[in-house]
């Protein structure tokens, strides 16, 4: 269901489950959390599909039967789920997710986890949980909120409606378009790799956490650090950086 792939610095995490429209069972987002534990020493990682077409459906509904008739099981569901995104969510360097295909439920919620979003042609979303009498996890409707507003957000929980790629990036729900969204993240991934990698994860962590104190340290002692030695020396050598 969900394989890791490295090219240099840069890993990739696959959505492999064609058979069932990259639908995520409950043991896959618990296996989406342990291969997450595994990419600490990536400069940056892109999260994509395998199935030509589809994203993901989201979570499987062949399980919710099951989820009908075992109480116990809803909350193994409801923490696995959680999880796997928030595994993801909490990487320290920059995630990009590439969208082409079908994203939709719970495969909205799963890129929304990410930094940047970029939807190829094909890509589609939606949120449609309340067509089956669902709601949405409160962390992931917060998610929604915060990335394309209070009444965007309402629109899409409540109607269910799917948008296209072009809408979505009106939204603001993906930052960028392009007609091969894999490429894209590819192109974007290995400029992000190329830049000094602690500072990268300084940004991530600034951007996520502003409150936290513990960023002016770190800001400050970057000055004393080996990577402006490099970028200054690469500077005045008018040479591109070379990051350990």
């Amino acid at each position: 269901m969900i394989e890791v792939r490295w090219d240099g610095p840069i890993a990739t995490i696959a959505l492999a489950r064609g058979s069932a429209r990259n639908a995520v069972r409950i043991a896959g987002w618990e296996q989406l959390a342990a291969a997450v534990a595994g990419l600490g020493a990536a400069r940056a990682v892109i999260l994509l599909s395998d199935m030509p077409g589809t994203f993901s459906a989201g979570a499987d509904i062949g399980e919710f039967p099951g989820l009908q008739a075992n109480p116990a099981e809803r909350t193994r569901f409801r923490r696995a789920m959680r999880g796997g995104i928030e595994a993801l969510a909490a990487l320290p360097m920059p995630v990009l997710a590439a969208i082409d295909g079908g994203c939709f439920g719970a495969a909205v919620a799963l890129i929304l986890a990410t930094d940047l979003r970029i939807a190829g042609d094909a890509a589609q979303f939606a949120v449609p949980p309340a067509r089956l009498g669902l709601g949405y996890p409160r962390e992931d409707v917060v998610r929604l909120a915060a990335q394309i507003g209070h009444g965007q957000a309402s629109a899409l929980l409540f109607t269910g409606e799917t948008v296209d790629a072009d809408a979505a990036a009106r939204l603001g729900l993906v930052e960028r378009r392009s007609p091969d969204a894999a490429a894209a993240a590819a192109t974007l991934a290995e400029r992000i790799a190329s830049n000094a990698p602690a500072a990268i994860r300084q940004l991530k962590r600034a951007l996520r956490h502003p409150s936290d104190l513990g960023l002016d340290t770190a800001f400050d002692a970057a000055f004393g650090g080996t990577e402006l030695a490099e970028g200054l020396a690469a500077f005045h050598a008018r040479r591109p950086p070379v990051f350990a």
